[in-house]
């Protein structure tokens, strides 16, 4: 049961949009549990139970409505108020790490014990991780379902089950029905290939379109292309190619994804990895009711409603451009980046043959660790940093997949001449998704929050950021689109 009950039930009872996905609600009537949007009948409250999660939901024995479709959710924004343990452990589930049902491994990777983690899981989430795991392959596979023509087969490991009985199994214990019974308007299945069309819906308010505009200006040629609805981009998973596109709906607080990869088993994969490109699970309400305790802060938040922090497709890419970004201007980098792409990313051409502008893969560390990277105007020492980055990453020294914590990530990366303090925090914020990062020596930020004409010293900014956190990351944003906008 979820502790701000009453809060939450008047969101409950307004259909409140803002909420969807931060709770779920069990019917004790019909034993089922919903979005807080579903459009039946509002329950009455001595008839419902609420739940922080919808694994939550499941564990407390309830089945998924068919009606709100609990799978198509924004996603619980779970780092709100818990440990950055169990947003990492999340980030690691999303990757598969669970897919093989190990709590021990996934315990392991993050450094602490199978109890410890079950009982963080349990406090923030009120379910196991097994059970988060569980919950999240159940959902995309129902929305696969409904939304794609994909054979059950292909639909069975894209949600990362080991076996078709236990895809099978699960369904018909949790819906009563079988895979096949479920899916909607008796659509015939596809062979693999193709473009796979499904939702993605975020929580209101989210300014896209500054979204937007930020990737528009640090696009690598031939690797990114954006428009003023969407996203397109080539990708590359276990040296297999593809791409992707997210086009923003200007009508409803969702988005279409279409993805255009051959190997299906890797859907799941992408689908999150888009949702936190886009930071689409945030909650941008709670994050900005504390930032606006800030008087400062107050008036960016009523002028740039729903910002969210940009993520990124790879984090060793970012790590480069941060790199070669180093006081530089932001088309210059993009500039440098594109020529690393032109001479050592691989040639791609477009399945759909819908994008003729996305010609190239982006290189991954294997082939930058001992690049040619001279006669590209990028200096020396930056080249250097570029291949011990790649090196400390194929040495496992340093990962961007959650599995280090931040202050390991920072301390190992900063040990590498050429990268500071600035260059980490930027790669954290959005390579790590980390909440709270904060590059507090960007004389952009120390400019903004200063008094007209006035900057703020580095330590000076930092402690008049001690009230933003744990979401500092998100004031970076609105600090830098302040200046944007108004010089």
């Amino acid at each position: 049961m979820i502790l701000d009950s009453h809060r939450y039930e008047a969101a409950r009872q307004a259909r409140d949009a803002r909420f969807d996905g931060r709770f779920f609600v069990g019917v004790l009537t019909t034993g089922i549990y919903c979005r807080p949007v579903c459009p039946v009948r509002i329950p009455r409250q001595e008839n419902v139970r609420l739940y922080p999660s919808a694994a939550a939901a499941a564990e407390a024995g309830f089945r998924p409505c068919l009606r709100c479709r609990p799978e198509v959710s924004p996603g619980t924004p779970a780092w709100l108020g818990s440990s950055f343990t169990v947003s990492r452990a999340l980030q690691l589930i999303e990757q598969g790490v669970m897919d093989g049902g190990s709590v021990e491994l996934l315990a392991s990777r993050l450094g602490i014990g199978t109890r410890q983690l079950t009982r963080l899981f349990k406090r923030n989430l009120g379910a196991s991780p097994i059970s988060v795991a569980q919950t999240r392959r159940l959902h995309f596979a129902k929305q696969l379902i409904d939304e794609t023509t994909l054979p059950m087969s292909d639909i069975c490991f894209a949600a990362g089950f080991g076996s078709i009985r236990r895809f099978n199994d699960l369904f018909k214990s949790t819906y009563g029905r079988t895979p096949r019974q479920l899916r909607l308007g008796g659509r015939k299945p596809v062979k693999n290939g193709g473009e796979i069309k499904i939702t993605l819906a975020y929580r209101p308010p989210f300014d896209w379109r500054g979204m937007l505009q930020f990737l528009a200006l640090r696009a690598t040629a031939g690797v990114e292309e954006v428009s003023d609805t969407g996203y397109f981009r080539t990708i590359s998973i276990e040296g297999v190619t593809g791409e992707f596109g997210l086009v923003f709906s200007a009508t409803d607080p969702r988005a279409e994804l279409t993805i255009d990869f051959p190997d299906t088993r890797q859907l799941l994969n992408i689908v999150e990895q888009v949702r936190q490109l886009f930071d689409l699970k945030a909650d941008s309400v709670e994050i900005e009711a504390q930032l606006s305790e800030d008087p400062l802060l107050a008036i960016l938040v009523g002028k740039y409603p729903g910002l969210r922090v940009p993520g990124c497709w790879d984090g060793f890419e970012i790590a480069v451009r941060a790199i070669v970004g180093q006081q530089v201007s932001v088309k210059a980098a993009s500039t440098l980046v594109g020529r690393i792409t032109a001479r050592h990313g691989l040639t791609y051409q477009s399945g759909s043959g819908n994008n003729n502008t996305l010609i190239r893969v982006f290189p991954d560390t294997q082939i930058l660790v001992n690049a040619d990277l001279s006669g590209l105007g990028i200096p020396g020492r930056k080249i250097a940093a570029i291949h011990a980055v790649a090196s400390a990453v194929v040495a496992s020294e340093l990962r961007f997949d959650g599995s280090q914590t931040i202050e390991e990530f920072i301390r190992r990366i900063c040990q590498i001449k050429g990268i500071g303090e600035w260059t980490a925090q930027y790669i954290a914020l959005r390579a790590l998704r980390d909440p709270n990062a904060f590059p507090h020596g960007d004389l952009i930020l120390q400019r903004s929050a200063g008094a007209p004409g006035k900057a703020l010293t580095a330590s000076q900014l930092l402690s008049r950021a001690d009230s933003w956190q744990p979401w500092r990351a998100y004031s970076v944003l609105l600090l830098w689109r302040h200046y944007q906008q108004t010089h």
